[in-house]
């Protein structure tokens, strides 16, 4: 028995999988952004048991009072969506992050994959980092053989790097041991930012436009990220912590130093640490 109901999506053409789970691996909720708007226009082609994959304590299901009256309950959900780009199928794996059966639901994409004839997988993700807001958004790959990656983005950091992982990368790593080409692209975004950024989900899906080989419509993204932008611009005007913490974080970009491994998971401590103060903190 799967964890998932599939139905008939006709005949695919060089299906291509777009992963983007909500949670630890979706700063500024930038990945889930991105899925959203590729998936504008799609049909659902597969359901998960979402009673098996969810804590609905930490998950609750959100219930709409009308008049007094619990009118509607509306659930969290995973589910497998097709649209067509650039003359190949997108199949768009997105929602909140699972909490339960990690290990079954890999062997389950892993048999859906197979059974789609999925010619490459793509993970998306977004991760706190010491950049500043002010410069272009850093996109870091990941493969799971020299050359998936396109336009430029390199997989990194070099070095080992140890973090927590999420369910997007167990499920890549089982993806990629049955042989399907499995890549992912990782936007950074400054970890003194929080709330949604728009710019990383903007950059996300560039990435996976040059991918595809095809322009891909980014609806207001990119005017949400020019207010975010000025905001944020207005804000470090304002206070001189901040506009030194930035202006160091440029020097760094301007040097094309990168951070290592431990600087990485230095200024993700960080950022979970004073996540909410909108501010970073003096080293």
């Amino acid at each position: 028995m799967t964890l998932f109901r599939l139905t008939d999506p006709g005949v695919l053409i060089e299906p291509i999988v777009v992963v983007a789970f909500d949670g630890w691996v979706d700063a500024g909720s930038a990945a889930t952004a991105a899925a959203a708007r590729l998936a504008e226009g799609s049909q659902v082609i597969a359901t998960f048991e979402a009673d098996l994959l969810f804590d609905y304590r930490a998950r609750r299901p959100t219930l709409e009072i009308v008049d007094g009256r619990p009118s509607k309950l509306t659930w969290p959900e995973l589910t497998v969506r097709c649209v067509r780009i650039a003359e190949r199928d997108v199949l768009i794996v997105a929602g909140p992050e699972p909490d339960y059966r990690w290990r079954e639901l890999a062997g389950d994409m892993v048999d859906l994959a197979q059974r789609l004839e999925v010619v490459e997988w793509i993970s998306l993700g977004a991760i706190p980092a010491a950049v500043p807001h002010t410069r272009p958004i850093p996109v870091m790959g990941t493969e799971s053989n020299p050359g998936l990656l396109r336009a430029g983005i390199q997989p990194g950091p070099a070095g080992v790097l140890r973090v927590p992982s999420a369910a997007s990368s167990v499920i890549d790593h089982a993806v990629s041991a049955s042989g399907i080409a499995a890549l992912g692209y990782y936007a950074q975004i400054p970890h003194y930012v929080s709330g949604p950024y728009p710019a990383a989900a903007l950059a996300l899906l560039r990435a996976v436009g040059r991918h595809l080989g095809t322009e891909i419509g980014h609806g207001s993204l990119e005017d949400e990220a020019r207010q975010l932008r000025t905001s944020l611009d207005a804000a470090a005007a304002l206070d001189e912590q901040t506009r030194t913490y930035v202006e160091r974080l440029e020097a760094m970009v301007d040097e094309a130093r990168l951070p290592s491994g431990d600087e990485l998971i230095s200024d993700i401590e960080r950022f979970l640490r004073d996540r909410g103060t909108g501010r970073p903190q003096p080293d």
